[in-house]
């Protein structure tokens, strides 16, 4: 009896471990059919003029995405000023003064923040800040953007600090330091592996948003570098492109596509080599 109960047993582990395996793969199946069909239709147009052009006119062969280059990295920029300071600071205090009660108000409005839908995130920047302005600017963009990056850097700060041994903050009190030097010149130092990897992972979060940049953001045929004028980006780009009537513009949003899900995969990877080194570290 005691034979078959254990063999039993085994037999009942292996089918667990073989149906985890199995859906694990599934899981993997729609990523994996996506990145082929991306990089079967949109690498053979990737080249180094098509990175470095402006996009032709309507019937013109050719043209390439560098302005949508150019205002990608301007419009993740200002989201980093904007989100990245205030981030990191509110991630201190969750995790300095975390039994207070408004600390619990502001842990339970980041959650909630992280879960508004995007559009709506653009609306609400239309409203406060494009109306205000009298027109489409990248600093709307940035702002919304930096809006959505910003409960993914709070959160990743405060569950960074948790981590951090208690004894080097007891080491450093003891020794005279300030409470203020303690966390700018002790904590954030020792958490800044987390820290990061949440910045990492949250820039890769809005790298492909439209929703919010199609109202706020426009897009612009032109290379702009004012952050108080409209500029593209690649998800404008590959948005106005593959809804358009023009063959040559559906090649360009495939490259443009390419070139997306190149950049967010790369960030990611990033993002777990930090985590790595970080890991290790502790």
């Amino acid at each position: 009896m005691k034979e078959k109960s254990l063999s039993g047993r085994i037999m009942s582990d292996k089918m667990f471990i073989t149906g985890i395996s199995i859906l694990s793969f599934l899981v993997l199946v729609p990523l994996i059919l996506i990145l082929i069909y991306i990089v079967r239709n949109g690498i053979s147009v990737v080249n180094w003029k098509f990175l470095v052009s402006l996009p032709r006119p309507v019937g013109e062969p050719g043209g390439g995405i560098s302005n949508a280059l150019v205002g990608t990295a301007i419009l993740i920029g200002l989201a980093c000023v904007v989100s990245v300071p205030l981030g990191i600071a509110s991630g201190i205090f969750l995790s300095e003064q975390r039994r207070s009660k408004f600390a619990y108000v502001v842990r339970l409005f980041t959650e909630v923040l992280q879960g508004i839908p995007s559009i709506v995130i653009g609306i609400i920047a239309y409203l406060w800040i494009v109306k205000q302005l009298g027109g489409f600017s990248a600093l709307s963009g940035g702002i919304a953007l930096g809006i959505m990056m910003l409960p993914v850097v709070i959160r990743s700060t405060e569950e960074t600090l948790k981590l951090i041994p208690h004894s080097l903050r007891e080491a450093s009190l003891a020794l005279g330091v300030p409470y203020y030097r303690t966390v700018l010149k002790v904590l954030l130092p020792a958490a800044l592996g987390g820290i990061t990897t949440g910045i990492i992972l949250s820039i890769a979060r809005i790298a492909g948003e439209t929703a919010p940049l199609l109202f706020t953001v426009f897009g612009s045929p032109f290379m702009e570098t004012n952050i108080f004028k409209p500029v593209n980006s690649l998800p404008l780009l590959i948005f106005n492109y593959a809804t358009s009537p023009y063959p040559e513009w559906h090649s360009l949003a495939w490259g443009a596509s390419f070139v997306l899900v190149v950049f967010v995969l790369g960030m990611n990877l990033l993002s777990k080599l930090v985590a790595s080194k970080w890991k290790v570290r502790y």
